[in-house]
């Protein structure tokens, strides 16, 4: 690793992508911070094209610049989709600068937008890590999380509504075979109560039959109850012959005293 000046407002340090340059002095806007170089590659040449590495730096068609050499502290610049610093490419003098777009304070890491080729190329597949596009995942996974507590929410609420639907139809239900079982027993009571009726008219009719056929036949006191409800007057069991024989007898016993 190349020895930085201290005069020099930057250090190289770790970063959450790896190594990358950190600001240890206030840089103002517009600063020129630090030159991007290497070895120059001629794209007309075929060694030269046939070059690939994640450090090259096209200044234009034809003239590439080869940033892997050590010496090159610019290249531990990472990439940002929201960065504090921008290159500078001046394709005539075939240079390219580091330059600050707004005012960088001491520990902040310095970055820059590699571009959109390179990025497609190379950030894009594995997801870029720069700070903002980690904010901006962290918010993603945020507003995620409360549309699932959102929808969780949601469907417990809706869960509890069909469950008090559920409940108040079941005891709808209940109530009403409950009134229509206790219809049918009123009817069953009823249909009772009338059989009852009836079969107590017919044994209050038999039992009257009964007495007034035992009072025409066996009435021991002489009068029987026909089935008209009226008395009827009956002969003595003795019979007139029997009452003047009884005379007879009564009248010779006092003579023969």
């Amino acid at each position: 690793m190349s020895a930085i000046s201290p005069s020099k407002p930057y250090r190289i340090g770790r970063s959450r992508t790896g190594l990358g340059l950190f600001a240890t002095k206030p840089i103002k806007k517009g600063t020129k911070i630090i030159r991007y170089f290497g070895p120059l590659l001629d794209c007309r040449k075929q060694k030269d094209d046939a070059i690939e590495n994640k450090y090259l730096f096209e200044l234009d068609g034809r003239w590439t610049i080869d940033g892997s050499v050590r010496k090159n502290i610019a290249r531990y610049i990472n990439h940002s989709c929201r960065p504090n610093a921008e290159s500078d490419v001046k394709p005539r003098l075939r240079k390219v600068f580091i330059r600050a777009i707004r005012n960088i304070e001491p520990g902040e890491e310095i970055n820059y937008d590699y571009g959109t080729d390179y990025f497609k190329a190379y950030l894009k597949p594995i997801g870029c890590k720069c700070a903002a596009c980690e904010k901006k995942r962290r918010t993603q996974r945020a507003e995620a999380r409360a549309e699932r507590l959102r929808l969780k929410a949601k469907a417990e609420r809706k869960a509890l509504r069909e469950a008090r639907k559920l409940a108040a139809r079941v005891e709808t239900e209940l109530q009403q075979k409950l009134e229509q079982r206790q219809g049918l027993n009123g009817k069953s009571g009823r249909a009772r109560a009338g059989r009852n009726l009836r079969n107590g008219k017919l044994a209050d009719a038999e039992l009257v039959s009964a007495i007034h056929l035992n009072g025409r036949f066996r009435n021991g006191h002489g009068r029987s109850q026909p089935a008209g409800g009226r008395p009827v007057a009956t002969k003595p069991r003795t019979s007139t012959k029997l009452g003047a024989r009884a005379t007879t007898t009564a009248q010779a016993q006092q003579a023969t005293a």
